[in-house]
């Protein structure tokens, strides 16, 4: 028998979602912001010349930048005040958690220090976002001034100016994102990112389109790529919504005259723990080398440095090198950060403390050791899968000569943040529901009475 959530689920429709004024209102209020946001991609930092700046963004676009600028949504092309986007807060995002596990004060909040220690977190999360945007604003504006006729007046007024404007940037978006997840549909970031990914679909597909036309790439070929890009996303949908369910059992206690626990519930684990995280580091760490490398394009090197260029030139998309390094670090990173985001001990330890246990388990050491064992099987399979969702892409980019941007962690960024908010909706429709039902039963009540 159904339960009765899944009855409510069954049978929301048109006529459920035009009375649920409040998701209206988060609807309109995520719709205003995403227009803000690329409004800002569009706004240049002052004192730079739009020109000079494309030219020298061209002999990088498939480097380091090209991977910023898509997340971006084309800021970074542009030079605009949102050119660093949302990058510092998840990097801090991510070192915070990092350090969440290794530092013991961090690890003492995160585990005993509830609500509060949670706010804790998230303000030194903010900190450090200051601290590396204002880094990397002040690189940018150092790295504008050493171009050739990009900058009006170099000086310290400028690079003052480019930070102020970078950092203040990157500030709004971190503020617009937490107001998104609060007041609108969703994780406020990744609908920024998410935004950001697929606002710049049509100049990527004319791209493409522009190949075929130009001869570079057989009409066949972008049938092919169509085609695997409808395939990548089934299989992302089919292995996101994919987990295998621990049983955990609750034991029958009397109180009194009472018997109480004897549940039963799931303790449900995701193939994919790491998410996204993988491919957005192995990507980074490898497009890394060949982005200075371009910026290093006019320095002499050393006679004993000559090789350098060359071995660089072999990390570019499509390359084998390439490929083999980005399935390397891609499976190592899905290994690292589902160690740092789930720990067996800690679930194990929970579990005991509530009296909760897996039939057949003994409770403590031998519930870790075999939630260890489980997890391990299963980011085997989630690392394979994203190790082939992401490098399907890079062999069509080196036998089809496809564009850049449709890799898999764009793909992969897409689909997963549209599951999450077509979640979120259906959760916000559902308490609808719910709340229209205790209304009747109410009004119900007060007539028996």
């Amino acid at each position: 028998m159904a339960s009765a959530a899944e009855q409510l689920a069954a049978n929301l429709n048109v006529e459920a979602f035009s009375k649920a004024t409040e998701l209206h209102k988060r609807l309109i209020f995520t719709l205003v912001a995403m227009i803000v946001y690329r409004i800002g991609c569009y706004i240049p930092i002052p004192g730079i010349n739009i020109q000079a700046f494309a030219q020298a963004f061209q002999g990088q676009a498939g480097g380091i930048l090209g991977m910023f600028n898509m997340f971006s949504g084309g800021a970074v092309r542009n030079m605009a005040v949102f050119a660093l986007n949302v990058m510092p807060y998840i990097s801090s995002s991510i070192i915070v958690q990092l350090m969440g596990t290794v530092y013991p004060p961090w690890e003492k909040l995160r585990k005993e220090g509830g609500e509060a220690g949670r706010k804790q977190l998230n303000q030194y999360t903010r900190y450090l976002t200051v601290i590396l945007a204002l880094f990397q604003s002040f690189g940018i504006a150092m790295g504008l001034q050493a171009g050739q006729g990009i900058v009006d007046n170099p000086g310290l007024f400028f690079v003052v100016s480019t930070v102020a404007t970078l950092t203040g940037g990157t500030l709004f978006l971190m503020w617009l994102g937490e107001q998104i997840t609060s007041r609108g549909v969703g994780n406020g970031v990744s609908l920024i990112i998410f935004a950001g990914i697929v606002a710049v679909f049509p100049r990527y597909l004319n791209q493409a389109f522009s190949l075929v036309h130009t001869g570079a790439m057989s009409g066949g070929g972008l049938l092919i790529i169509f085609a695997l890009v409808v395939a990548v996303t089934c299989a992302i949908v089919f292995m996101e919504r994919s987990q295998r369910r621990l049983l955990v059992q609750y034991p029958k206690r009397q109180v009194g005259n009472r018997m109480f626990g004897g549940d039963t519930s799931f303790l449900p684990l995701k193939i994919n723990t790491s998410g996204v995280i993988p491919p957005i580091f192995a990507s980074s760490l490898l497009l890394l080398p060949s982005t200075v490398m371009g910026f290093a394009a006019n320095a002499n090197l050393p006679t004993w440095l000559q090789w350098l260029p060359g071995a660089v030139g072999q990390l570019q998309h499509g390359r084998p090198l390439f490929m083999v390094l980005y399935g390397a670090l891609i499976i190592f990173f899905c290994f690292f950060y589902t160690s740092v985001v789930f720990n067996p001990d800690d679930t194990a330890e929970n579990l005991r403390k509530y009296g909760g246990f897996m039939p057949g388990i003994r409770p403590g050491k031998r519930t870790a050791e075999y939630l260890d064992y489980v997890l391990t099987r299963l980011t085997v399979i989630g690392a394979a899968y994203i190790a082939v969702v992401c490098l399907l892409p890079e062999i069509l980019i080196g036998y089809y000569n496809a564009p850049f941007y449709m890799g898999g962690t764009s793909v992969l960024i897409v689909v997963s943040v549209t599951m999450d908010t077509v979640t979120q909706i259906q959760s916000h429709l559902l308490a609808h529901q719910y709340e229209g039902l205790i209304k009747k039963s109410k009004l119900r009540g007060n007539r028996g009475r």
